[in-house]
C-alpha cells in the first residue's frame, strides 16, 4: 500500500501521513478530515497539479489547497498563470488526427521555452492553423504526443506499456521539452539489455555456417567461442581475428586459408586438422594441441605463424613443411616426429628467439 504526507498549501509543517486507496475523491476526503480544510487540489512539490490517483507514487509529499493556486512552501511565492504570462483558457489539438483538448496554461507553464509554449503563450501570435472544429493542427504522432501532454499537466513522466521510448524521446525533443527529453535519456539507457558476452555454443554456429553461401566470408571477427565444440567443422576461409577460441575443440576441424590473426588458441585441442595455409599471425596458442596437423599445401600456399606464442605447443607428427615460424616462440612445445624440411631446419637453427628447450626429432 502506498503512503504519501499531506501538507495544506504553502507549508511544510504539521503534515499527515495517509494511506492512498480508492480514488483521486477519497484521498481528498481524507486529506479534509486530516487537515481540516475544504481539499480541491493535489499539488506535488514542483507545483504539478495531481489529477490522477495513479500519478502519486509512494512517500510523495503532496500540498492540498482549498482551490487556491500552489504556492512554495519555500518562499511564499504564488504560481499563477499571470506570473508565466499565460492564459486559463481551454483549446484543442489536432495531434496527428487525433483530438487532445487542455487548457493554455498546460501548454505555457511547466516548459515556459518549449516550442509549445512559445506556440500558444499568446492568442494567434504563431497564426496557428486550424480545422473546421477549431483545434490547432500539428501534424506529429497522437501516441507519443500523449505522454507528453500528460507530463506538462503533472509534472511526472508516465508511459503506457508498448510504447516506444524512443519516440516520445523524438517528440520530446521536437517541442523542445529538456527537462522531459533528459528523463528519457536516462529511462532508455536504464531499460537497455545488458550485453551477451556469453560464448557462442556449437548449434548456433552451425546455423550461422548453413544460413552462408559457401563462397561468402563469415566474420567471426572478436567473438566468443571459448570452450566450444567446433570439431569436424568445414571452417574453410572463416575470419576468426582476435577472436577467442581458447579450450575449443577443433579436432579433425578444416581450417584451410582461415584468419586466425591475434586469436586466443591457448589450450585448444586441434588435433587432426587441416591448417594449409591458415594465418595465425601473433596469435596465442599457448599449451594447446596440434598434433598430426597437417600445414603443408602442395599448391603452395604456405601457413603463416609468424610472431605466434606456441609455448608447450604439440605439434608432434604435424606436417610443417614450408611453415612459417619467424619470430614465433617455440618454449617447451614438441616436435617429435614432425615433418619440417630443411627450409624450417634452418630456420630454426638461425632464428634464436624461436627454441628454448625444444623438443625435436627430425625424421629419418
Amino acid at each position: 500500500m502506498r503512503r504519501v504526507t499531506l501538507f495544506v498549501n504553502g507549508t511544510s509543517k504539521n503534515g499527515k501521513v495517509v494511506a492512498v486507496y480508492g480514488t483521486l475523491a477519497d484521498l481528498l476526503s481524507v486529506a479534509s478530515n486530516k487537515l481540516g480544510i475544504k481539499a480541491c487540489n493535489l499539488y506535488n512539490g514542483k507545483g504539478g497539479l495531481i489529477d490522477d490517483i495513479a500519478l502519486i507514487r509512494d512517500d510523495d509529499v503532496l500540498y492540498v489547497s482549498e482551490g487556491d493556486p500552489f504556492i512554495d512552501p519555500q518562499n511564499g511565492a504564488r504560481i499563477t498563470d499571470d506570473r508565466l504570462g499565460a492564459h486559463t483558457d481551454w483549446l484543442t489539438l489536432n495531434i496527428g488526427g487525433r483530438l487532445f483538448t487542455t487548457t493554455r496554461s498546460t501548454l505555457v507553464s511547466k516548459e515556459p521555452e518549449s516550442m509549445l509554449a512559445h506556440m500558444f503563450r499568446e492568442k494567434d501570435v504563431w497564426g496557428n492553423k486550424q480545422d473546421e472544429r477549431g483545434a490547432y493542427l500539428i501534424d506529429r504522432s497522437p501516441e507519443y504526443f500523449e505522454p507528453i501532454l500528460n507530463y506538462l499537466r503533472h509534472g511526472q513522466l508516465i508511459i503506457n506499456e508498448g510504447i516506444n521510448l524512443l519516440g516520445v524521446l523524438e517528440e520530446a525533443r521536437f517541442f523542445g521539452i529538456e527537462q522531459l527529453a533528459e528523463q528519457l535519456e536516462v529511462s532508455i539507457k536504464n531499460n537497455q539489455p545488458p550485453e551477451d558476452h556469453s560464448p557462442i555454443s556449437r548449434k548456433e554456429f552451425v546455423r550461422f555456417l548453413l544460413a552462408t553461401p559457401t563462397k561468402s566470408e563469415l566474420r567471426c571477427q572478436g567473438l566468443n567461442f571459448s570452450g566450444a565444440d567446433l570439431s569436424r567443422l568445414d571452417l574453410r576461409y572463416i575470419n576468426f581475428k582476435m577472436a577467442n577460441l581458447s579450450r575449443c575443440n577443433l579436432t579433425h576441424a578444416n581450417l584451410c586459408c582461415s584468419n586466425l590473426e591475434r586469436a586466443d588458441l591457448s589450450g585448444a585441442n586441434l588435433d587432426g586438422g587441416n591448417l594449409q595455409g591458415v594465418k595465425m599471425l601473433c596469435s596465442n596458442a599457448e599449451g594447446a594441441s596440434l598434433k598430426g596437423c597437417n600445414f603443408e599445401d602442395p599448391s603452395g600456399l604456405k601457413a603463416n605463424l609468424e610472431g605466434a606464442n606456441l609455448k608447450g605447443v604439440d605439434m608432434e607428427g604435424s606436417q610443417m613443411t614450408g611453415i612459417n615460424l619467424r619470430v614465433a616462440t617455440l618454449k617447451n612445445a614438441k616436435l617429435k616426429t614432425a615433418t619440417c624440411g630443411v627450409p624450417l631446419w634452418q630456420e630454426l637453427i638461425l632464428r634464436t628467439v624461436i627454441c628454448l628447450a625444444v623438443t625435436y626429432k627430425r625424421p629419418t
